[in-house]
């Protein structure tokens, strides 16, 4: 199911990625996200990158620095576990012996570009490289007259005293890193041998390649995956995967009324599908980023059993396969 149907292109993922790993140290911000594509089409020539997707708005723990700005730790959490530990686990201890050190903690505020290019034609068939665009930034002042209850709690910012994203003082300049290298198709196949249903990402994907949006374009035209990797209480690996849907803004509007049946609803999933750009776009949405009611399925199923149907026999089977087994993200 998810192999493609021609020769897939294949590439070692480890040397590639240290190659990318070292092409972030190298290249400045400036270059953007079609620069970046454009340098890893340049290492990897057999393939060919484009930036599909860049998310933001989130932030990470950084390090310590002091009143003059010099650094002081590059860990905030494994500066303050330690310091804990050097005043007995005491936090009222260790908040009085810094009181008037002016010490800040610091912040990595950033963004994920996600850059993608095609193995072969299958759904699944395609790398993706997430590079992270960091900078680090003054936070907030950590020993204050403000009473604390744990670590974590120092760590954040006092309630109502959030740093700016748009200009919190710098501590470096913006930088690049690669978070991750995945060969999508691996990935997924990974998943797969783990547990013996299908899986929601298996069934998303098998639906894709088998519906009109197959026909039409490549899946990494349009979605990036969220995978995660992690292990459990039993050290035993543990993958996840969502399918995201590569808009940088918001996503299609679904313009039909409540109750809409035959020709309006087919005009509303029409209008929808050419908003974003392919076939059968309603449905995938309807999935993931909820733009399209559920209901709108079944209202589709009913005018198909009443003899008005108006989509394609192999998206009627896609359709009709997904209420055999539901599933969402």
């Amino acid at each position: 199911m998810m192999d493609s149907l021609d020769s897939v292109r294949r590439i070692d993922l480890d040397l590639f990625g240290r190659a990318v790993a070292e092409l972030c140290v190298r290249l400045p911000v400036a270059v953007g996200p079609a620069g970046l594509a454009r340098e890893l089409s340049m290492l990897a020539p057999d393939l060919v990158f484009r930036d599909l997707l860049t998310r933001g708005g989130w932030f990470r723990l950084g390090g310590v620095v002091d009143t003059a700005g010099h650094r002081v730790a590059d860990d905030l959490a494994a500066w303050g576990e330690k310091e804990l530990s050097r005043h007995g686990d005491d936090l009222q201890a260790l908040c009085d012996a810094y009181a008037a050190s002016g010490l800040r903690a610091t912040r990595l505020i950033g963004r994920a570009h996600y850059l993608v290019a095609p193995t072969g034609t299958g759904a699944a068939d395609f790398v993706q490289v997430e590079i992270e665009e960091l900078q680090e930034v003054v936070s907030h002042e950590l020993f204050t007259e403000r009473e604390v209850a744990s670590l974590e709690e120092l760590f954040e910012p006092p309630h109502g005293a959030e740093v700016s994203a748009s200009d919190p003082p710098p501590v470096t300049l913006p930088f690049f890193t690669l978070r991750r290298v995945t060969d999508i198709g691996a990935f997924a196949k990974r998943m797969a041998t783990r547990k013996p249903e299908p899986q929601p990402l298996h069934q998303f994907l098998h639906a894709w390649q088998t519906s009109s949006a197959g026909n039409a374009t490549h899946f990494c035209n349009h979605w990036i995956v969220a995978v995660r990797e992690y292990l459990d209480c039993y050290r035993q690996p543990i993958l996840s995967a969502t399918p995201v849907a590569a808009m940088n803004g918001l996503p299609p509007r679904f313009a039909g009324a409540y109750g809409a049946r035959g020709l309006a609803l087919s005009d509303a999933l029409q209008r929808f599908d050419r908003q974003a750009g392919y076939p059968m776009a309603w449905f995938f949405h309807m999935l993931t980023t909820k733009s399209v009611p559920h209901a709108v399925a079944h209202a589709v199923v009913d005018d198909i059993q009443s003899g008005f149907s108006y989509l394609p026999e192999r998206d009627v089977k896609v359709l009709k396969d997904w209420m055999h087994r539901p599933y969402v993200f």
